[in-house]
């Protein structure tokens, strides 16, 4: 019998460029967030209020991420919970989930909220999480962001 020995794993609140770079690939496999630019992940990360994250002691990897807005009285959004395929089924997801949720910013916070995919809803009820939100629903508007349209509008002229 193999066994398989995993890398000890670092946790860091701050990504170095390299991270972001790693952080940038790793989106890119993932239905929801591939085609991302990398411009825009530097700018998600700069304008995060909490970064959650864990390298591999050993190379500096980035293995696992998640960011948190928050205004730390009312309201946190948990955004990009996110694991390296390769590093998938080692509980990462769930080592994440424990950083945020006990994080001491974030003790006295009312609401922690996030959204995902109804296959998810299972992993995110362990730690209090429900689709229960009485008269409360979820909206969006989809917009193009103005420097978007300020860049094809460049282009044009």
């Amino acid at each position: 019998m193999i066994e398989r020995s995993e890398p000890p794993l670092q946790f860091v609140s701050r990504l170095t460029s390299d991270h972001i770079e790693q952080l940038w690939r790793m989106y890119q496999g993932e239905w929801w967030s591939g085609g991302r630019k990398i411009e825009d992940v530097r700018r998600v990360v700069q304008h995060s209020d909490l970064i959650f994250a864990f390298c591999d002691s050993e190379t500096g990897r980035l293995a696992a991420f998640a960011r948190v807005l928050t205004d730390f009285v009312y309201k946190a959004f948990i955004f990009d919970v996110i694991v390296d395929r390769q590093h998938r089924e080692l509980g990462l997801g769930k080592m994440l989930l424990d950083a945020i949720t006990s994080h001491p910013a974030l003790l006295f916070v009312e609401h922690i909220e996030l959204y995902c995919r109804d296959e998810m809803v299972p992993f995110y009820q362990k730690w209090g999480f429900t689709a229960e939100l009485r008269s409360a629903r979820l909206m969006r508007k989809v917009q193009e962001p103005l420097f978007k349209l300020a860049s094809v509008a460049t282009k044009a002229s």
